[in-house]
């Protein structure tokens, strides 16, 4: 009976924020209220909190799992990023991934450009995603190290600023593709950037 009440309480869960982000993304995040979330599924005002305490709750929660669903569905393809390959690799699968989920798709159209962001509200739930908001920019920073030390990119390369232009490159690429909904081209189009790029770091030796 625990267990059953558990997973009820799961399913719930989940359905919240389901609606929320169905509501986030037809009314905005700062019009949205507990009430119109609670019913659209049928649900009280006082289900929702039992679960989540407040908006930015909800926000830190949908951030959460879609990156650690996103991350443990590729980690299955590249369970380590230690290489240049492993790394082009991870964002590949996760291109593709954007590309075939439209739930992922939506979720990531509404953080990008719906969400509204205010300094009030990032410095709320700052600390809570930091861990999500350094992730990218620390594996690619290991393995452009990783690379420089075997000596397949130039060893005068800036690793922290390179780093920083190769998430540019990504998140530049997602913005465009799913701004102008070209997500069908993204993992293609971000697979010969990357290439490019590599290219150049290497050609920076001769």
């Amino acid at each position: 009976m625990a267990r059953r009440t558990k997973e009820e309480a799961e399913l719930t869960r989940l359905a919240i924020m389901r609606s929320a982000l169905d509501i986030f993304c037809e009314k905005g995040y700062s019009k949205t209220t507990f009430d119109e979330i609670a019913k659209r599924i049928n649900l009280t005002k006082g289900a929702v909190y039992w679960h989540f305490r407040n908006k930015p709750d909800i926000i830190t929660t949908l951030m959460k799992e879609a990156f650690y669903r996103a991350n443990e569905i590729i980690s299955q393809k590249v369970p380590e990023i230690t290489s240049l390959d492993d790394l082009k690799a991870y964002f590949l699968y996760d291109a593709e991934l954007i590309k075939d989920n439209s739930e992922y798709r939506k979720f990531l159209f509404f953080i990008i450009f719906q969400m509204e962001w205010s300094e009030t509200l990032f410095n709320k739930i700052g600390g809570s995603v930091k861990e999500i908001r350094d992730f990218p920019i620390k594996k690619i920073k290991e393995a452009l190290t990783n690379a420089q030390k075997s000596g397949e990119i130039s060893p005068d390369i800036n690793l922290d600023q390179m780093a920083v232009t190769v998430f540019s490159l990504w998140t530049g690429m997602l913005n465009y593709s799913i701004s102008n909904n070209a997500v069908a081209g993204f993992p293609e189009l971000f697979g010969k950037s990357f290439d490019c790029l590599i290219r150049g770091l290497k050609d920076e030796r001769s």
